[in-house]
């Protein structure tokens, strides 16, 4: 007897790791947007889940930002629902402006995946994103200047989020998707240079192929996960400093926190910062390097403005931060 093609195991298989720590019983929410990545993941984890004593359902969300977007998302529902996964959901939200139209679309579709998976009583969220989407995502935050944990990529789990397929390319997990017989819709977002990842995936990844060789998507991922444990150490480092440096309530002592190394003192301060109320999206690195000149380039400075209407003081030898 015959298993299935490579491509549709490779699938399967990494779908099975992904559930592997969940409890019989437990209901899993695929989230879909009819593309092949999420299509390929839905068929995977409606043969999977069951055979694991699992539950699976869906999840699509209608952004609202394309004529007929409403009908696809009733039909992608429809399709979940043929794959025999129960409940299978069509969302619709309303996408804001803050940040840039993809962030916008982004943050308006995380809540609705939220808050549906909360109704659906789901211990978990499947995402589709693949081997090739860790490298856009690397790319796309070198090119903003980011620090060891944001080029880390994006996780394999998160909460309750999960990303079974972040370690097989978008080819392989497209040909799974054709394989199983599933009829994939085409954003034509992903091909709009007005999108900065539809401008690294068309063309910066291929320029990149071109000029340095084969393989750049999967060393980008490859450095991200070696990123990744480096900055998990900082981070777990820095947990650990923070209560060193303490000297009372909100307070760090700033020659102790001299005698950090720099990847940790900055750690140390951001993670005051936002204990004390600045907001982490707003909080920049250069704020924590304003911070850091209090400890380490100390001329007597008044203050420095920080998020959230939020100041650092260096008084006394110490670092506070306050209203």
């Amino acid at each position: 007897m015959t298993g299935p093609p490579p491509e549709v195991a490779d699938v399967r298989s990494a779908v099975r790791r992904a559930l592997a720590e969940l409890e019989a019983g437990d209901l899993v929410a695929v989230a879909c947007s009819g593309g092949a990545d999420s299509y390929a993941l839905a068929g995977a984890t409606a043969f999977v889940a069951p055979r694991m004593g699992l539950r699976a359902g869906g999840i699509t969300v209608d952004h609202g930002l394309q004529p007929g977007s409403a009908e696809r998302a009733s039909e992608v529902r429809e399709t979940l629902r043929g794959l025999g996964l129960d409940p299978a959901r069509a969302v619709s939200v309303t996408v804001g402006d803050g940040g840039g139209p993809e962030a916008a679309a982004r943050s308006a579709r995380y809540a609705a995946l939220e808050e549906t998976a909360r109704s659906m009583g789901a211990s978990a969220i499947l995402l589709g994103h693949t081997r090739d989407d860790q490298a856009e995502t690397v790319l796309l935050r070198l090119a903003r200047g980011s620090g060891a944990r944001s080029l880390a990529g994006m996780p394999v789990s998160s909460g309750r989020y999960l990303r079974p397929l972040l370690g097989i390319d978008r080819s392989t997990v497209h040909s799974a998707c054709a394989l199983m017989g599933l009829s994939a819709w085409s954003d034509p977002h992903n091909v709009d240079p007005a999108y900065a990842r539809s401008r690294v995936r068309n063309d910066a990844l291929p320029c990149l192929e071109r000029v340095l060789g084969p393989g750049i998507a999967e060393a980008l991922a490859r450095t991200a996960g070696l990123l990744r444990d480096d900055a998990d150490a900082l981070d777990s480092w820095a947990e650990r400093a923070e209560r060193e440096v303490a000297r009372g309530r909100g307070e760090l002592g700033a020659d102790a926190l001299a005698e950090l190394p720099r990847a940790v003192r900055t750690r140390v301060l951001r993670r005051a910062a936002i204990g004390a109320g600045c907001p982490a999206g707003a909080l920049t690195a250069g704020h924590v390097a304003e911070l850091e000149r209090l400890v380490t380039e100390w001329r007597g400075q008044a203050h420095v403005d920080l998020p959230g209407g939020l100041r650092g003081r260096r008084v006394a030898g110490r670092i506070t931060i306050t209203r």
